[in-house]
Parts: structure tokens; sequence; C-alpha cells
């Protein structure tokens, strides 16, 4: 069987890529290295599900520590509404330099599940990290697995994030709350 070193930004997204892997003869090995998860305990409990649910399925998982606050708001401050940019090319960068180092011909990602990312952006990005280390980006379109992902991962009792992973998205999720808000106490 075929290893693929597959970027897992969380467990609930690695269950839309996991089978489909598998049903091809692909075994993924999951590489938690998620430097743009803020806060903290929003990274933790990420890594943990992913942890504690990969030994059910006999799926190695490797872990790169990385909670890398600083360096990525010190990245995208200059540009915050294009922070994904930077965000996708980052992780992909720190998964295909893994990948070459570590012994795997190719690798893939999570993002690829995905409906609310630039799924474009995500695939430039993967084809020019791999190129950079010389490893093989393996593409698969991984959304039309995304609900039925997400439902599975309810089912299963897994930790459902509400945003996609830093800081500014998480203001992103609560926008019209803290327009309402604003509204609210200006006619006071």
């Amino acid at each position: 069987m075929k290893t693929v070193l597959l970027h897992a930004c969380c467990a609930p997204c690695s269950l839309s890529c996991i089978d489909p892997l598998r049903a091809e003869g692909i075994e993924p090995v999951a590489l938690w290295y998620n430097p743009n998860i803020h806060p903290w305990k929003e990274y933790q409990a990420r890594r943990d599900c992913l942890l504690e649910y990969a030994p059910a399925i006999n799926m190695e998982v490797r872990v790169w520590e990385d909670y890398g606050l600083r360096e990525f708001v010190r990245q995208v401050t200059g540009d915050i509404d294009h922070r994904c940019a930077y965000c996708y090319t980052h992780r992909l960068e720190g998964t295909a330099k893994y990948a070459a180092e570590h012994g795997f011909a190719a690798f893939t990602t999570t993002l690829l599940a995905s409906l609310y990312q630039d799924h474009d952006g995500i695939v430039r990005a993967a084809e020019a990290c791999a190129k950079r280390y010389g490893v093989e980006f393996l593409y698969r379109d991984f959304r039309p697995n995304f609900r039925a992902g997400n439902q599975r991962a309810r089912e299963l009792g897994f930790y459902m994030q509400k945003y996609c992973g830093c800081v500014f998205s998480e203001e992103d999720r609560y926008e019209k709350q803290i327009r309402r808000d604003r509204e609210k106490f200006a006619e006071q």
C-alpha cells in the first residue's frame, strides 16, 4: 500500500479524506502542523481530538508542535484581509518540507475538504511547495465528502470548531453580533 503524508487541520475534516484515500489503496499518515490556530485552547482541542480519534482507525499521526501566534500575527498584520494565502502557504510548505525530510514521496491536505476555503489558492500553494521540496502534491477534491464527514464527526462526538482557526477568522465568526452590539450601544 502506498503512503501519503496528510496535513490534517482537524479530525472532522480528516473524515472527508481518509476513507477516499484508503479506497484508492493509499494509507494516510496524518501530520498535525497548524501554527495558525488560536487561541491555545482551540489549538489544543483540535490537536487532541485528532490524536484521540486516530487509534480507532489505525491511522498514524505525527505532531509538529508549533503554536505560532506571534509569528502568524507578525506575518499577516500588514494585510489581515488576505491572511489566508500566507496561512495556506506556511502550513503546506511545512508539510512539503516534512514529507521530503521524512521519506514521503507525496503529501496532501485536509484543507481540500472545506467548502469554505479558497480551494484554488490551496492547490496553487501546495503545487509550489511540492516543487520547492521535490515531493509530489497528491491533489484530490475532497469537498464532495465534506457534509457527510461533518455529520459523521458529530455522530462520533468530535470537537467541532466554529471558525477556520486564526484569531481573525474567529472575529469574522462574530461579525454580525459585533455589529448588532455596536448599533445597540450607539443608540444609548
